[in-house]
């Protein structure tokens, strides 16, 4: 992946002004895929997108979708937004055992080799190697000897697939890292955060160094490019811990004395523009993003169903549609939603937005689909767009946006992108 590889290389090299880097959009929506590509494609600039593990593997994860499903899913639609092909970047995002944790680790890891080699055999070249998480038989919390032991059994599968792969290409590059904050966000309020150390971070990175020279992976290891710490960043469900660059300087003046490798931050999501632009000056140059985009889109969602509500005034809502769902099928929120007393609150406007997992719903889908299709039929006064899409309404007063359900609906998703776009240089 020579695009990520001359990324890093150039945030070494740059001096003052804008932070080269790159947002990497976790989300399999193709609403916010869409919105990613199109922002990238106006702006002649790579996007990266990311599946996780959870969301894409060979037993289809929660979309349905393999890595080869999900790969000429998003390729479809860089077509139709109008991407390079050379430009359109595809990572797998915590990919180890984690959607297989509650198997003994044995049986985990080994299902993790296989979703590895089907990411790289798809043609994901970014690799996040994510070993982190105890399995059924594991002692809590897994020793980092371990994690690393693990991430280079998965490294030698990724290695294994390319040079196997019919159409090899380049080769995968690797994000490593055991401080990983958990996917999609806190469980439980937080409160101030630990940033990683200096210490714990070289010690993080020489135990993996000696762990791929020992498994005969010196190759793959030039092609690590960054590592996942915690520079003091998250969320729970109501709650942003922001960034504070103070107390990440010394993190970051440790990265800067290590050759071709630069941070990766996750969970950024719902950071201020200012803070993420500080983020990627701080060299946490691959800036996540998942839940903070989705969460834009509900919000668009919902206020296109207020406007409903007002201007059509018939049948079911949307909003009543998808919490209907979600409280009928609770698998994907029972774990994250502990407090009976605002279990309103938190289906509807949780910042982990668990509202994502039903996005793809046949009722929820066809609910959304009703919705736009009644706005469109009879579009709305701007009186009401002023009520309830404020942004929207001033673009489409000064002739930037059209009227139409799907720019508002994209308009609204790009206002989370955005800021990412403006914190990095491409």
């Amino acid at each position: 992946m020579k695009l990520m590889l001359d990324l890093v290389r150039r945030h070494k090299q740059a001096g003052a002004g804008p932070a080269v880097g790159i947002p990497s959009v976790c989300s399999a929506h193709p609403v916010v895929i869409a919105t990613a590509l199109r922002e990238c494609a106006e702006q002649g600039r790579p996007a990266l997108i990311e599946a996780t593990s959870n969301q894409v593997n060979q037993d289809g994860g929660y979309t349905g979708m393999t890595p080869l499903d999900f790969r000429r899913y998003v390729q479809k639609l860089a077509e139709n937004e109008g991407l390079s092909p050379e430009l359109l970047l595809l990572g797998g995002d915590h990919l180890g055992p984690n959607a297989w944790r509650r198997l003994p680790a044995d049986a985990a890891m080994a299902k993790a080799e296989i979703m590895v080699t089907q990411y790289v055999a798809a043609g994901f070249r970014k690799i996040h190697l994510d070993c982190s998480m105890s399995c059924a038989d594991d002692p809590v919390p897994l020793a980092e000897a371990v994690i690393a032991a693990r991430a280079v059994r998965l490294c030698h599968a990724a290695e294994q697939a390319w040079q196997q792969a019919p159409e090899r290409g380049d080769p995968p590059v690797y994000v490593i890292g055991t401080e990983v904050p958990v996917p999609g966000g806190a469980h439980e309020d937080l409160g101030e955060l630990a940033v990683t150390s200096p210490e714990a971070a070289a010690s993080t990175l020489e135990l993996h160094r000696v762990a791929f020279q020992r498994a005969g992976l010196e190759a793959a290891w030039e092609r690590v490019i960054a590592m996942v710490v915690q520079p003091g960043v998250e969320f729970d469900h109501h709650k942003v811990i922001d960034y504070r660059p103070e107390k990440a300087r010394s993190l970051s003046a440790f990265i800067e004395g290590q050759s071709g490798l630069v941070f990766e931050a996750h969970s950024t999501d719902y950071q201020t523009p200012e803070r993420l632009a500080q983020l990627a000056r701080d060299h946490f140059a691959i800036l996540k993003v998942g839940p903070g985009v989705t969460f834009a889109l509900r919000e668009t969602l919902w206020a296109l169903a207020a406007v409903e509500r007002e201007w059509v005034g018939e049948g079911e809502g949307l909003v009543d549609t998808v919490l209907g769902v979600m409280r009928a099928e609770p698998e994907h929120w029972r774990g994250y939603y502990q407090d009976p007393a605002r279990l309103d609150v938190d289906l509807a406007y949780s910042l982990s937005d668990r509202i994502r997992y039903y996005w793809a719903h046949p009722a929820v889908r066809q609910a959304c689909q009703t919705m736009l299709s009644r706005l469109d039929a009879s579009p709305p006064p701007l009186t009401l767009l002023s009520q309830y899409l404020p942004r929207q309404y001033e673009a489409v007063r000064d002739g930037r946006l059209a009227t139409r359900t799907d720019a508002l609906l994209r308009d609204g998703t790009a206002q989370a992108l955005r800021p990412y776009l403006h914190a990095c240089s491409a």
